[in-house]
């Protein structure tokens, strides 16, 4: 069974050799390596980790009689995330870089794990916390039986070293740096490079096998573990949040507000029909969203915020106008995809019927399934 290591790095890449050196010593070398970066990793691993010359990827292999050409591992194996724009990211310093990251976290390990005669090694040790966690949850995601979920642990000293990728065959002086930044030395036989299981619990056999065909989201994947019916959706405007099956997403005030409106003018509709279908009685147009203005004030009032600077701005909720109202849709429309998934978005989001210039607003939801909490 072919062995692939997958692994998250930042700026040390020493990790990467420290994870082969301890799968290598429990019988686990593998067969690839694919890594997960950011641009500046990206820049550091193949400046320091393959160079050609003296890199410490080649110094293991030699150190342990191993055949790189029995490693399926190059610099275009080192891979960098990128936004829409196919720039590569610097850093994963906020949540849309995250949200990159985690996507990218998710693509590898859907085709790393379409291989039934494959083993996948995640190793969440490098980079930022919030990169093993990423893998983490993608692992979770399509994890199966014969995938690992790794962590190394190297002795402090060690680690903080940047002369030190590996523990070689035959003990060599390590220059170590104290806390007060004073070099001294230490023979390599004192590192130690601890490899950690780390039990995951795998989702995959759970999911739908239609779910299986390509990557999806984290949050559309967990939608459709929930088996319910007729599932409630929950505006929670003190709370700040909208709850779908089961799972919760903060919402801005304003955006809530917004949000609750439309949800309550669906709650009250005298329609008597048993279903909604094509009925689209409780949708609104423009005009008419406008003149209720008040209404949504005085919802945005009910999240906790009182007249506050959002509500009284120029573009707050109580000078809405066309343009800040398409405005505030789209947001709403963002802040629901990327909670629930995109599929759910057919449920949920504020959507149009109609042609200008009587295009009418509304959510489609039946108003049965629909609960505002104030």
């Amino acid at each position: 069974m072919k062995k692939i290591l997958l692994a998250v790095c930042g700026l040390s890449p020493q990790v990467i050799t420290e994870t082969l050196y301890a799968l290598h010593q429990q019988g686990k070398m593998p067969d690839a390596i694919r890594i997960i970066t950011t641009r500046e990793g990206k820049t550091a691993c193949n400046a320091s980790l393959l160079n050609p010359v003296d890199g410490p990827y080649y110094g293991f292999l030699r150190e342990y009689g191993l055949d790189y050409r029995a490693v399926d591992f190059q610099p275009c194996h080192v891979n960098c995330v990128t936004d829409s724009a196919g720039q590569e990211l610097d850093d994963i310093s906020d949540e849309d870089e995250n949200e990159l990251f985690l996507r990218a976290c998710m693509e590898a390990t859907f085709e790393l794990t379409r291989d039934l005669d494959s083993a996948v090694f995640f190793s969440i040790a490098g980079g930022r916390k919030t990169m093993g966690a990423c893998l983490t949850l993608a692992a979770q995601f399509y994890g199966r039986p014969q995938d690992r979920l790794y962590h190394v642990l190297v002795s402090p000293e060690f680690e903080s070293s940047r002369n030190f990728f590996f523990p070689p065959a035959v003990s060599q002086p390590v220059t170590l740096y104290d806390r007060q930044q004073q070099p001294y030395t230490k023979e390599s036989r004192y590192a130690r490079v601890t490899l950690f299981h780390v039990p995951f619990f795998s989702l995959r056999e759970r999911l739908d096998p239609r779910r299986l065909k390509e990557p999806e989201e984290p949050a559309a994947l967990m939608l459709s573990l929930v088996r319910e019916k007729k599932s409630e959706l929950i505006i929670d405007l003190p709370g700040r949040k909208v709850v779908w099956k089961g799972v919760e997403v903060d919402m801005m005030p304003a955006r809530l507000a917004v949000y609750a409106f439309f949800a309550m003018r669906k709650k009250e509709c005298p329609c008597e029909r048993p279903a909604c279908g094509k009925c689209d009685e409780c949708f609104m147009g423009v005009s008419e969203i406008l003149d209720r203005v008040s209404e949504i004030a005085s919802l945005y009032r009910k999240t906790g915020m009182g007249k506050e600077s959002e509500e009284m701005s120029s573009t707050g909720i109580s000078s809405l106008s066309t343009e800040n109202f398409n405005s505030y849709k789209a947001k709403i429309r963002k802040d629901l995809e990327k909670g629930f998934g995109a599929h759910e978005l057919k449920h949920l989001e504020i959507v149009s019927k109609g042609k200008k210039p009587g295009v009418r607003y509304g959510i489609p939801l039946e108003r049965e399934r629909i609960r505002v909490v104030m």
